[in-house]
């Protein structure tokens, strides 16, 4: 009797472990890098195509469970930094009045709101400015920020992040960001 039941849990585990070598050859787990930072989660390759997290890629992802699908969202976002009538990149430590310009364009679908945030080297994140959009304002508009002076108290890229939300109880999701370094 002991000597069935050894027979029968080494045959259910050599079953599993042959479906498990199968799926791990359909299947492989790849590195994914974007913009020069690897994603955590990374990528698969399956049956030779590569899948990727589409969230990874800086746009707006609404999944819809009723229709089975995904629609990804990313309008052409420029950023432009000022201060005064000048176009800056990179600053010195310090504070520094700025304003930002953001033109979008290539947006095909209404949305709620929109948004300019600042990211610290240390990964604090500030909102500058945010406004809720009328209904008809799509394709190409313009987001200015009013005159904000900040502190870079320390060396390193900042970031400036511009943020669409899709529905009023939605979330923020960045759409592009631009870099400043602070200078010593």
């Amino acid at each position: 009797m002991r000597w069935k039941k050894i027979m029968i849990s080494t045959l259910v585990l050599s079953l599993m472990g042959g479906s498990l070598l199968f799926a791990d050859s359909v299947s492989q787990k790849v590195g994914l890098w974007v913009n020069g930072q690897e994603v955590q989660d990374g990528g698969y390759m399956i049956n030779g195509k590569t899948y990727v997290p589409v969230r990874e890629f800086n746009g707006v992802v609404n999944w819809s469970s009723e229709n089975n699908e995904v629609k990804f969202l990313k309008p052409n976002v420029h950023i432009f930094l000022f201060k005064g009538d000048t176009v800056f990149g990179n600053v010195n430590k310090g504070k520094l009045k700025f304003s930002v310009f953001s033109q979008v364009d290539g947006l095909t679908t209404n949305i709620a709101s929109v948004k300019v945030a600042i990211t610290d080297p240390a990964g604090n994140m500030l909102d500058i400015q945010s406004q809720d959009l009328s209904s008809d304002q799509k394709d190409n508009f313009w987001f200015r920020t009013y005159d904000f002076t900040y502190d870079f108290k320390t060396t390193g890229k900042y970031t400036i992040g511009f943020y669409i939300k899709v529905s009023k109880n939605a979330e923020y999701q960045l759409v592009t960001q631009k870099i400043i370094t602070a200078l010593n």
